[in-house]
């Protein structure tokens, strides 16, 4: 049986090569100069320093143009409220989302049972496998799920026929 899986998956290869640039960009730009911001890179987390709300949005744009040109989708990205450390300087948490969630997942089985497409989906684990008989029931999941689900970014993989 016709089958593939939703999945949401980063290249955290690209990741860290996105944030080596922008530290170093950070750096380098005159803007910068005597500033302590810089981006650190964590386990599914980046945390952005910066000596001011200003400097704090620039380095936020800085990464997003990197990880852009290293063809990382930024809507993997979910952003927490910047907060103030000592004095001036704010620091600012940026997960990065892997894996379709759980309420993610149940919407997508729904649309596709509300589709009235031939296909049955099941949770496994962070993925959406799609079975049906037909491959072209299959790429018409495709398409209605792309089109539906915009916020998140997925891949769809493993097509099997």
């Amino acid at each position: 049986m016709p089958s593939f899986d939703i999945v949401s998956e980063v290249n955290q290869v690209e990741v860290r090569n996105a944030v080596d640039q922008t530290n170093k960009e950070v750096s380098t730009r005159f803007d910068f100069k005597g500033s302590d911001s810089r981006v650190e890179i964590g386990d599914k987390t980046l945390t952005l320093y910066a000596d001011d709300e200003f400097k704090l949005k620039q380095v936020t744009d800085i990464l997003t143009a990197k990880f852009a040109k290293r063809q990382v989708d930024v809507r993997s990205l979910e952003y927490a409220d910047a907060e103030k450390i000592s004095g001036n300087k704010v620091k600012q948490v940026l997960t990065v989302r892997t894996g379709v969630e759980q309420e993610l997942a149940k919407k997508i089985l729904r649309l596709l049972k509300d589709g009235k497409l031939k296909v049955q989906g099941s949770i496994q684990g962070d993925a959406v496998r799609v079975s049906g008989a037909k491959k072209d029931e299959l790429q018409a999941a495709i398409a209605l799920v792309r089109k539906s689900v915009t916020d998140f970014p997925l891949q769809y993989e493993n097509f099997r026929d």
